[in-house]
């Protein structure tokens, strides 16, 4: 396998992570506040849809990518309302509004686009173009970290470089701000922060909606970016991908970026079977390929879901003493 084929792959796992990461992140700060959310993925399939909806219809992806974001929030609402105000149980809750996702994008592109489900195809500014860093073409011809920076690197659409950005971010909310360390307090004992004269209620919609802002964007990212257009089941599980990463993560906002990258390596591989055939020496089923990403999720969750310890009050819905 030569250098320029490596750098491919590269590229494609950066491509294929960034909704994982992005999905990862959102989880990652509604289960460190103690409410988990098994709606990621219906989140971001709403939100694939609304985005290349808007873009198709008004030539901006930008709106699209505004509309993307309101639907997952409006979702992450809903959410929030059913397992928060009414202390409903919180795996029931994300298992409708995946459902509910699912059935109301297709049900809605037909009735707008009639497509067959479809949105139709994104051109020109309704689709996110890819970015050249400064000085990469410049650079190309330094050995070895010319080519990966101009051919890795460079070339993104803005949201990949948003979803890198995110993780420092919420690294430093997370563990650097009093925010974050409320939050984190509200995941573990709810009843010490109410104690404190914070509000439990008002911190757990703070990151449900941080969770829904984030979901947005990587549906956004998934159907104006990474596709041009929305199609049936476009997200294809990877809000349980990214639920399965975050667990590998044990909730850390580095070990996610880390994880979330393994996962993308998983799906650039897929499409590449020539690479796997010569590194293992013998023909791969096409088939095999194809859930070889929600193999490794499963093998990974068997591997370290025992071992990972989440938020204490993760699920409990907070009742107030009086």
């Amino acid at each position: 396998m030569d250098y320029a084929t490596l750098l491919q792959i590269f590229d494609s796992t950066l491509r294929l992570a960034t909704p994982l990461l992005l999905a990862c992140l959102a989880g990652l700060f509604s289960e460190r506040a103690g409410i988990f959310d098994i709606g990621l993925e219906g989140k971001i399939l709403a939100a694939a849809f609304m985005s290349a909806a808007v873009a198709a219809v008004s030539g901006s992806v930008w709106l699209g990518l505004f509309a993307g974001i309101g639907a997952s929030l409006a979702l992450s609402a809903l959410h929030g309302v059913a397992s928060i105000t009414f202390r409903g149980n919180q795996l029931i809750s994300g298992v409708a509004i995946n459902f509910l996702a699912a059935g109301l994008a297709v049900l809605v592109a037909q009735s707008w686009f009639g497509q067959g489900g479809r949105t139709p195809a994104l051109i020109g500014a309704g689709r996110f173009e890819e970015l050249a860093l400064p000085f990469a073409e410049s650079l190309r011809a330094v050995p070895v970290l010319g080519p990966f920076y101009a051919d890795v690197i460079s070339g993104h659409s803005i949201l990949v470089y948003v979803a890198l950005l995110c993780v420092p971010m919420t690294w430093y909310v997370l563990f650097r701000t009093r925010f974050g360390l409320r939050l984190r307090a509200v995941g573990e004992n709810p009843a010490a922060v109410d104690t404190a004269g914070v509000s439990v209620v008002g911190l757990r919609f703070a990151a449900v909606g941080i969770c829904g802002l984030l979901c947005g964007i990587a549906g956004a990212y998934l159907s104006t970016g990474l596709n041009a257009g929305f199609v049936k089941d476009m997200s294809a599980g990877r809000g349980f991908i990214a639920l399965a990463a975050l667990i590998f993560a044990k909730w850390r906002p580095w070990y996610a970026l880390g994880a979330c990258l393994l996962f993308g390596l998983f799906g650039a591989l897929e499409s590449r079977p020539d690479v796997i055939e010569a590194v293992l020496g013998f023909k791969v089923q096409a088939q095999l390929l194809s859930a070889l990403p929600y193999i490794m999720t499963v093998v990974i969750l068997a591997g370290f879901v025992g071992k990972a310890v989440p938020p204490r009050a993760g699920g409990e819905p907070y009742v107030k003493e009086r």
